[in-house]
């Protein structure tokens, strides 16, 4: 098993152009005293919106690594996977994010709940336990939750069959589901895993709150915090409870731009001595956008092209993702508004700087899921990122940096 650091970001990629700029911000942390380890995750439906492959994402990362000369840790993640497409992840991910939302609520067999709520009856009335738990309340959870990591198990151990030993890391997705857990079922979730054999070393759980593409939180922060709280010292109780890794830490999805939570995160970690992955994708290829608006001429005029072609075909592009976006199409600007706008104007609408009063959030979101369009776009769009390197790298690596790692990591 490969044992994940304490602090890891996933940093995403959606053309695979940007590694050696993500690498830049982890090197500034490293600089700053602090170890992060870059995961570039890419998921199943964001190859095939990107009409990209995972081989494609292994090739960067190794060629971006070689080139800067990064000598820290690094994964390249399988993320959102499960055993319908496990296969054509394995040969090219040391980190793999097992997605079984979907089992969630699905009942295990009967003798199967029965059993495990036998065993784990003495729950109810263990010492230090982390949260209210009783033999009630163990087998709902039960219930709801079981089936869902039986479907882990069996991802897991295709994982280790196609990878032909255990060199990975294993992160389990329950998140892309409509009900948060409680940090009881938390607790029960993570005794199954271990009844499983699943050595879990980041567990994503549904949070309470809005947690949209390329924006800020939506939410009550304070308490999403006392959540977030809860369900770390769950983890590490847990992780001694029950054998699992002692690496084992809470992940954060969609975390790109949660400006608002990073340092009350950053806070609890530190306090409790334990660490967290935080998930980002999005906000790279948003920087690419800023970056050739930034250079003016033919790279604005690409970023004035592919707002147009994401506003022209909106229900397509939105589409894989409305459960993470709320855009309310009456706050965005035309295509024909926006060419008559300046670099200046249109960075002003994307950079997610919350005190620029010309940020449009609306606007950020539609380009955030709007990557699809590129893909019909050939080479065009890759020429003109490489044309404009030096600003769009500038902007990857500062907006990890500045916005990200120090907020979250350093404080």
């Amino acid at each position: 098993m490969k044992t994940i650091e304490r602090y890891s970001l996933g940093t995403g990629d959606r053309f695979g152009r940007q590694c050696a700029a993500q690498i830049a911000a982890v090197k500034k942390a490293r600089e700053a005293g602090i170890d992060v380890a870059i995961v570039w995750n890419k998921s199943h439906r964001e190859h095939l919106l990107a009409g990209t492959v995972p081989a494609d994402q292994g090739a960067a990362a190794v060629q971006a690594v070689r080139e800067t000369g990064w000598d820290g840790p690094w994964y390249v993640d399988a993320d959102h996977i499960g055993m319908t497409t496990v296969e054509r992840f394995a040969p090219y991910c040391n980190f793999f994010t097992i997605d079984v939302a979907d089992f969630i609520g699905k009942s295990a067999a009967p003798e199967a709940i029965a059993a495990f709520t036998a065993k784990h009856a003495d729950l109810a009335a263990a010492k230090g336990i982390p949260a209210r738990l009783d033999a009630a309340a163990i087998q709902a959870a039960a219930e709801r939750y079981l089936h869902a990591v039986e479907e882990t198990a069996k991802t897991y151990r295709r994982i280790c069959e196609l990878r032909k030993g255990d060199d990975f890391v294993t992160e389990v997705s329950m998140d892309e589901t409509a009900i948060p857990q409680t940090p009881a079922e938390l607790i029960v979730i993570l005794a199954a895993l271990a009844d499983a054999g699943v050595p879990v070393q980041a567990i994503a759980p549904k949070y309470s709150g809005r947690f949209n593409k390329g924006v800020d939180y939506v939410g009550d922060v304070a308490a999403f915090l006392k959540e977030f709280e809860a369900d770390v010292r769950v983890a590490k109780w847990c992780a001694e409870a029950f054998g699992l890794p002692k690496s084992l830490k809470l992940s954060i999805h969609t975390g790109s731009d949660k400006f608002s939570l990073y340092r009350g995160i950053g806070r609890i970690i530190r306090q409790e001595e334990t660490g967290v992955h935080l998930k980002t994708a999005g906000t790279t290829w948003l920087e690419e956008i800023v970056g050739l608006a930034e250079s003016g001429g033919d790279g604005l005029a690409m970023a004035k092209e592919i707002y147009r072609a994401a506003y022209d075909r909106f229900a397509e592009v939105v589409a894989p993702y409305v459960e993470v976006i709320d855009i309310d199409q009456k706050k965005l600007p035309s295509p024909d508004e926006v060419d008559r706008w300046d670099g200046p104007a249109l960075v002003a609408a994307v950079r997610h700087v919350q005190t620029d009063q010309r940020f449009n959030p609306m606007m950020r979101q539609l380009f955030h899921v709007g990557f699809a369009v590129v893909a019909s776009m050939g080479q065009r769009f890759y020429e003109a990122v490489e044309k404009h390197k030096a600003a769009v790298s500038r902007n990857v690596t500062v907006n990890l940096w500045e916005r990200h790692i120090v907020p979250l990591f350093i404080g």
